[in-house]
């Protein structure tokens, strides 16, 4: 015990990422075996992690990247159980390697980015393991991808929202395709276009219209009429294309592509956000 120095401790802290004390005590039960050391302080995080796997990790970070050629973009969700962990450079750190672990290796869905491995270790094995190094339960709840000519992310202030859209062409301004892209995360569009809004929604949109037309005493033969008035005004206010744009109400989102390329428009978008 003797042996262990302060060097040995400070190398397996930075190998495991778990506190000096803890690194000191592996090192000791394991006579200095660093490989023994790493394997203890991994299943004592794992024990600790378990005993909180009923918590809530209602907490953490949004992330959003493309791929280098810009026609691929991800966004993942890895959750806490505070603010305070969440903020941290380590936790942040984390979320930004299986992001690009996840940009890499171009997984299929979410189980898929769990049984991906990053320097020999499974995501979900890792993820398990600084959850149990924190004291608080981690989870890699969402994953999401897109491709397209162009894709843009866009990450809100704070880690808490962040947005991918795709787009028909590429080799445009960067600045038009994270307009449209903070556009998303602050408006919340349902769709790129009218053509895109799932019929459940125009169904539930037309009838709202409709009764408060009729509770209003406006008479049964105009309230057709009066509804589909009130569904352009729904495309209006919640489809991507046809919003104004937030940095110059004059034009709405296409109007503003246009104004760049002609045949430009928005083809696809993905909005996550945690606790907003």
């Amino acid at each position: 015990m003797s042996n262990i120095s302060a060097a040995d401790v400070a190398k397996l802290r930075r190998l495991t990422g778990a506190g000096m004390m803890d690194c000191k005590k592996a090192l000791e039960e394991a006579a200095g075996d660093f490989e023994k050391a790493q394997e203890l302080i991994r299943k004592r995080g794992q024990a600790i992690a378990n005993k909180r796997a009923d918590r809530e990790a209602t907490e953490g970070v949004v992330l959003a990247k493309t791929t280098p050629d810009g026609k691929t973009g991800m966004i993942i969700s890895l959750n806490c159980e505070t603010d305070f962990v969440a903020k941290n450079a380590d936790f942040i750190a984390l979320g930004n390697k299986i992001l690009d672990t996840a940009l890499k290796s171009a997984p299929a869905d979410l189980e898929a980015l769990k049984n991906t491995e990053i320097e020999g270790k499974k995501v979900s094995d890792l993820v398990l393991e600084k959850s149990g190094i924190t004291g608080e339960k981690f989870e890699l709840s969402y994953f999401s991808t897109m491709s397209a000519e162009a894709v843009q992310a866009y990450i809100h202030q704070g880690n808490k929202l962040a947005t991918l859209v795709g787009f028909s062409k590429g080799g445009i301004d960067v600045q038009v395709y994270k307009d449209v892209a903070m556009q998303v995360a602050a408006m919340n569009p349902v769709s790129v276009d009218k053509d895109d809004v799932p019929e459940k929604i125009l169904a539930q949109e037309l009838d709202i219209a409709r009764e408060q037309a009729r509770r209003e005493g406006k008479p049964e033969e105009m309230l057709e009429k009066i509804a589909q008035g009130k569904l352009n005004k729904f495309f209006k206010e919640s489809t991507l294309m046809n919003q104004e744009f937030i940095k110059d109400s004059k034009l709405s989102i296409r109007q503003y592509l246009e104004s760049h390329d002609k045949g430009l428009r928005a083809t696809g978008f993905v909005r996550y956000t945690l606790n907003i």
